[in-house]
């Protein structure tokens, strides 16, 4: 039996400061404004995938649970581009044989924590 298509993604994200969150995902991550929604910015992350920030009052001050990963074959270059930005990693670029990952992290300015990575295991479909 086959399911109804799914053909984008989107993972929400609350602030107390969209203004700041904006300068983050579009100055130092350099996403692209997908859609304006006033109190919510959908930013696009790759051909389906997309983030959206969302001004909240009720926004959590120290967000937790929560890993936005962005998979990329230039986890290294991506940190130099964050350094230069200002931005203080979490973690510094390491393998991690249990996933099979190359990555870092590093937390946006709501405190969420952000992953890049690349995948090791060649059975990893990224198409």
């Amino acid at each position: 039996m086959s399911h109804p298509p799914i053909d984008q993604q989107i993972t929400f994200l609350y602030t107390r400061d969209l203004a700041r969150s904006a300068r983050f995902y579009e100055e130092v991550l350099g996403l692209p404004l997908a859609l304006d929604q006033g109190g919510c910015r959908i930013y696009r992350v790759s051909a389906g995938g997309y983030v959206g920030i969302c001004q909240r009052t009720d926004a959590p001050e120290q967000p937790a649970g929560v890993i936005l990963t962005l998979v990329t074959p230039a986890v290294d270059e991506w940190c130099e581009h964050l350094r230069a930005h200002g931005v203080v990693l979490e973690k510094e670029p390491a393998v991690n044989p249990d996933y099979g990952i190359y990555h870092c992290f590093l937390r946006d300015p709501n405190g969420y924590l952000v992953e890049i990575q690349r995948f090791l295991d060649l059975a990893w479909d990224a198409s």
